[in-house]
């Protein structure tokens, strides 16, 4: 059985190793950021009615973070502790991590779904809505939430099959579900005239594609550790918890930061505030155009630092994170030369009305002044959490989203509505700043310690 441990996690040199796991996990997530982009593009674009419905949809996106957040919860617990015990050599207890993770995802699935539905008008009211804006935003909320199984599954068992280092069979998964996505969604939205509900109906379908691409991998033996039939281990579930509880509540948090936005936007935007949640929607569209590929490197990554940390080889993981936060460094720079020369052809995709066109493109490049932090940010907080160092992972993250809440409430109401889109530059240079230190200072004090315990 070894000899399945024999992996290039633990060999194979580090830059060409950090290229070969980041670059797929990297394309995979922007080919799945045709999930929202699209629907949002051919919402925006429904006769008569594409501005309200584009805004609909985006009062809806917290919905899809805090979706992800469960499916981190699991992926992003059981992945990390998957890695670090193949690189200790267990293969026992890493086939029981990743069934308890598979076991977990269906039960949150059936958690999540029934509340969520039942209580979906005071949600999306909560999320910003208006009356206006309540048929197009129910109509996407309530299709979505019931195919959340699937995005469960899709997400956190993806993150399992990156943790092995299987990142190609990972982004296979994610473009099978955008390829479906983008074939289905003009067919539901026009040619069948289900509007709005149409969008979350392909998201939903090919949400299913992925999947059972990703079940048929992991129960097949290509799998160095697949879903076998091992028993409930609720030591096991603990642990998958603890760990994956800190990129949980990034997440989470990172929607109730979505929502702040919103109800901001809402409350100090007057008669423009519909205008404004909808330039938000498409802002938030161009972010994870950044945000998503960004995670990629990170995640697609963490299987290097967690197998070797696991392994007690603390000078290669130093190593490949160098190379990590080089690589972020030089996608962050490509967008931020993006985003402030081609917002304004990028926002042209969602709309035809000048108005929103000027809006949403300065939205655009003042939000992405400070980009250019998380590519310190990033590497930190998923490499921590890659290492099940969880503590350091979440407090770096905590400190970048309190200042960056502290700005959405307080800009607003000291100037005016769209001044909190500053809060996320000047939370991403402050908490670049702390995180870059702390690395320099803290990371090699964390990986000696490691190698006191053997």
């Amino acid at each position: 059985m070894a000899q399945q441990f024999d992996s290039p996690l633990g060999t194979a040199p580090e830059g060409k190793l950090v290229l070969q796991l980041a670059i797929p996990a990297m394309l995979a997530q922007f080919v799945n950021i045709l999930y929202s982009v699209v629907d949002r593009m051919y919402v925006g674009h429904i006769a008569e009615v594409g501005a309200e419905a584009l805004a609909g949809v985006g009062v809806c996106a917290p919905v899809v973070t805090m979706i992800t957040a469960f499916a981190a919860l699991v992926g992003f617990g059981g992945g990390p502790l998957m890695s670090i015990r193949m690189g200790r050599r267990d293969l026992e207890g890493a086939r029981q991590i990743v069934a308890n993770s598979f076991y977990l995802l269906l039960a949150l699935s059936a958690v999540v779904t029934v509340p969520v539905v039942l209580l979906r008008r005071p949600i999306l009211f909560a999320f910003g809505a208006s009356e206006q804006l309540w048929p197009y935003a129910e109509a996407y909320f309530t299709t979505y939430v019931l195919g959340t199984v699937f995005a469960l599954l899709s997400v956190g068992l993806n993150q399992i099959v990156m943790s092995q280092g299987f990142s190609g069979t990972a982004m296979r998964s994610v473009m099978l579900g955008a390829a479906v996505n983008i074939a289905l969604d003009p067919v539901c939205i026009f040619a069948l005239d289900m509007g709005v509900r149409g969008a979350a109906v392909a998201t939903v379908l090919s949400q299913v594609c992925s999947a059972v691409y990703t079940l048929r991998f992991l129960f097949s033996r290509r799998a160095l550790v697949g879903i076998t039939n091992c028993p409930l281990h609720f030591g096991w579930i603990r642990r998958i918890f603890q760990v994956g509880l800190s990129p949980a509540l990034i997440i989470a948090l990172d929607n109730v930061l979505l929502i702040s936005v919103n109800v901001m936007l809402r409350k100090y935007g007057g008669a423009d505030s519909d205008m404004l949640i909808a330039c938000a929607a498409i802002l938030q569209s161009f972010m994870l155009i950044i945000t998503m590929p960004l995670g990629g490197i990170t995640a697609g990554t963490q299987s290097i630092l967690g197998y070797n940390y696991g392994a007690g080889d603390t000078r290669r993981v130093i190593r490949a994170e160098k190379r990590i936060v080089l690589l972020c460094f030089i996608f962050t720079a490509v967008m931020f030369v993006i985003a402030q020369t081609m917002a304004t052809p990028f926002v042209r995709i969602f709309t035809t009305d000048p108005v929103h066109i000027e809006q949403a493109a300065w939205m655009i490049r003042t939000y992405t002044l400070g980009v250019l932090g998380l590519a310190i940010q990033y590497p930190f907080v998923d490499g921590m959490t890659g290492m099940g160092l969880v503590r350091w992972g979440l407090t770096f993250s905590l400190f970048r989203k309190g200042i960056f809440f502290a700005g959405v409430y307080l800009l607003p109401a000291l100037f005016s509505a769209t001044t909190l889109l500053y809060a996320e530059p000047i939370s991403d240079i402050l908490s670049a700043t702390v995180s870059g230190a702390a690395f320099i200072l803290l990371f090699p004090r964390l990986m000696r310690r490691r190698e006191a315990e053997g």
